[in-house]
């Protein structure tokens, strides 16, 4: 039996993220866990605060429940930060990363404040506007008009967040570790993946990764942004597969 391979969404999204890759990789054999994250989409509810660290530990619990001692673990923006901590905490279950769209980089001062009033801007005044801001940034600005299901399904994600889920992410997100060290002694094979024009997590962040991991592998997807799951669905599951099959 193939290691299980556990997909891990971004912020603010859902287990619906994933649905490309995880449909080719269970045609193909594999057996995929997408959970909903905690305080996302069917996820259990979150605090005031959720640290990627809680992130991490329900997560645990779910391939407990699957009978799984380990898995190939892979995550997506946010995603890939739990997987770096789940990867800290709980380095004998790993059996291979997928970290896309990604850094491992802890966040600056004024990186801190600003998810911090994103924060209390989502509870005050909902996910309406947030959709609206990162429209054009979360995918690329072309395919808002040229892959409109693609347009309209990241948005269905982000407003069926609830704003307390989504702040207390942010806020526990705001005070994550710097994980170059961590990333500096993984030994397990290691896909890093990124959009070509991603703008929140650009193509330096993902070469950084895959300069401190020894061995990984480094794909750049072209004509996609942040989510190239998304955008480049074909090229993903291709760049999966191969990867899962070595």
């Amino acid at each position: 039996m193939t290691t299980p391979v556990l997909l891990i969404h971004g912020h603010p999204f859902d287990h619906t993220l994933w649905d490309p890759q995880a449909a080719a990789l269970r045609a193909a054999g594999h057996q995929v866990f997408t959970p909903d994250l905690r305080g996302y989409g069917a996820g259990p509810p979150p605090g005031d605060v959720t640290l990627l660290s809680d992130f991490a530990a329900d997560l645990a619990a779910v391939l407990d429940e699957q009978h799984a001692d380990r898995a190939v673990v892979g995550g997506v923006s946010m995603g890939g930060q739990i997987a770096m901590e789940f990867f800290r905490l709980f380095p004998e279950r790993v059996a291979g990363l997928i970290l896309a769209d990604t850094s491992p980089l802890a966040d600056t001062d004024e990186q801190r404040e600003v998810r911090l009033r994103t924060a209390e801007r989502m509870l005050a005044e909902g996910m309406t506007w947030y959709a609206d801001d990162v429209r054009d940034k979360m995918i690329t600005p072309y395919h808002v008009t040229a892959k409109p299901d693609v347009d309209a399904h990241v948005r269905q994600m982000i407003l069926g967040t609830a704003p307390a889920g989504a702040a207390a992410a942010l806020r526990g997100r705001a005070r994550r570790p710097d994980y170059r060290s961590t990333l500096a002694t993984c030994r397990v094979p290691t896909l890093v993946l990124v959009g070509a024009e991603d703008v929140y997590t650009p193509v330096a962040q993902a070469r950084l990764i895959h300069e401190l991991i020894t061995g990984s592998e480094l794909v750049v997807i072209d004509q996609a942004g942040h989510l190239p799951g998304l955008e480049q669905p074909e090229v993903v599951n291709d760049t999966l597969l191969k990867f899962l099959d070595q």
